[in-house]
């Protein structure tokens, strides 16, 4: 069994308050769970304005697969047009 974790720091630009940034990430979070059937949370930066830190996992018998679900959502995020820019992102496959 395979348990990938994907690490991604956004950027809010233009934000002004914490209720302008749950506006972003809840549908951001909702979205990334719905499309890709992985776990989503914040998981640092839960008191920054414009910046904020996400946690996706993923759990597959198939390293390759972790992986490339986990670079397609990093993928969609860049690309979703949500109002959060991709700042980093670190990807880890653990076999358990």
């Amino acid at each position: 069994m395979f348990v990938g974790t994907c690490k991604i720091t956004l950027h809010i630009a233009g934000n002004e308050s914490l209720k302008g940034k749950r506006s972003v990430l809840k549908p951001l979070l909702a979205r990334i769970r719905q499309q890709f059937n992985v776990s989503a949370a914040e998981t640092a930066d839960q008191d920054s304005w414009q910046s904020a830190e996400i946690g996706l996992a993923a759990v597959s018998s198939d390293r390759k697969y972790v992986d490339g679900l986990l670079q397609k959502a990093v993928g969609w995020i860049e690309t979703s047009g949500l109002g959060a820019d991709i700042v980093d992102y670190e990807i880890e496959i653990l076999s358990v």
